[in-house]
């Protein structure tokens, strides 16, 4: 349950679970999906048109999840015997905004038939309420599973990620199960805004419902390994009792901990955010404690099947949610294989 402080940074997007619980429709749309999704590829029989995909997305971080998800959407393209054109653009995370620009409205200019990028800033919102007013180009919004209240009636083609507030929520019930007696613990924030108020504040709301947590301080980042480690090092020199720190992001996890290396405070807990290959390495060398594992292959499988609907004239619901695994460093080697096996079944 989420209380006044997540709602508020979030009052303008449903929840992924409200959403579907007032759209039946919708649900039973992302029910579809996830059946083909899971399902082996059905090819279509005669290939139509190539079509023409441009990719804007921050794929220069630490966390593989932007580049596995692009291959796995071209290699079910693939299968699925759909023919395209695939233009892409990757960037730091917050930087190079007018590159990113640049190529958004160059996508737009060249007649992409479809456009994948995200929405994480109020400069993504003022873009993507641009794409919305033109009838062309069909936006797939990745990393974001929340549909925004004021583009109801003209939302994008899909929104498509694993959702920040259910793998969230996976994390809390992990450390409350850990610490039954209550914690004290600090929050190593993404850089402001959506992902951030999505992991970080959702977070703390479930933990507030346990009364004897403690949230000792919070700081946000710019979403890099750097300025992790620079936070993460202020909160444990400003801290002598810390039982843990809840990172929102791969990035910023490690440079947490290259902080507690460097203070030996090993005592102090860290999670990771996503599961992806760098995040299950420290998992198994036992630099990470826990983590929550996105099956990361199924956003990009769901993005080719939905563009195989399109082609098809067949309804594509507006939400899809990828699954996620809670993994921690005592699970076994077998578990973590079985695990990657299903997330990178594309990808790797």
């Amino acid at each position: 349950m989420m209380t006044s402080n997540a709602l508020a940074a979030l009052n303008d997007y449903w929840s992924y679970s409200e959403y579907l619980r007032l759209h039946p429709e919708q649900n039973a749309l992302t029910e579809q999906l996830d059946r083909q999704v899971q399902a082996e590829p059905e090819p279509l029989k005669t290939a139509p048109q190539p079509i023409k995909i441009s990719v804007v997305v921050p794929g220069e971080q630490i966390s593989d999840y932007w580049q596995r998800n692009i291959l796995a959407l071209e290699r079910r393209l693939q299968a699925l015997n759909i023919q395209y054109e695939l233009e892409q653009v990757t960037t730091r995370p917050n930087n190079d905004i007018r590159e990113q620009s640049a190529s958004l409205y160059a996508a737009l200019r060249d007649g992409a038939d479809y456009l994948i990028f995200t929405l994480n800033s109020v400069r993504h919102r003022k873009f993507i309420n641009h794409v919305l007013s033109q009838n062309k180009t069909k936006l797939i919004l990745q990393n974001i599973t929340t549909p925004v209240k004021s583009w109801q009636g003209n939302q994008p083609f899909l929104y498509v990620g694993f959702d920040h507030q259910e793998g969230s929520l996976a994390l809390a019930d992990h450390f409350n199960a850990r610490y039954p007696q209550g914690a004290a613990y600090s929050v190593l924030y993404f850089s402001q805004g959506y992902v951030s108020d999505a992991r970080g504040d959702t977070f703390i709301d479930a933990m507030n419902n346990h009364s004897h947590n403690h949230l000792v301080s919070a700081y946000y980042t710019k979403g890099d390994q750097a300025s992790g480690y620079e936070a993460a090092k202020a909160m444990l020199n400003n801290n002598e009792k810390l039982d843990f720190i809840y990172a929102c992001a791969t990035d910023v996890a490690f440079g947490a901990i290259n902080a507690l290396d460097d203070l030996n405070r090993h005592e102090v807990v860290i999670n990771g955010w996503g599961g992806g290959s760098a995040e299950l390495d420290a998992l198994q060398r036992g630099d990470l404690d826990v983590t929550v594992m996105r099956m990361n292959d199924d956003t990009g499988v769901a993005m080719a099947e939905a563009i195989k609907r399109d082609l098809q004239d067949q309804a594509v619901p507006v939400v899809y949610s990828g699954r996620f695994e809670i993994v921690t460093k005592e699970d076994s080697p077998e578990r973590i294989n079985a695990l990657k096996k299903q997330a990178f079944r594309y990808s790797d």
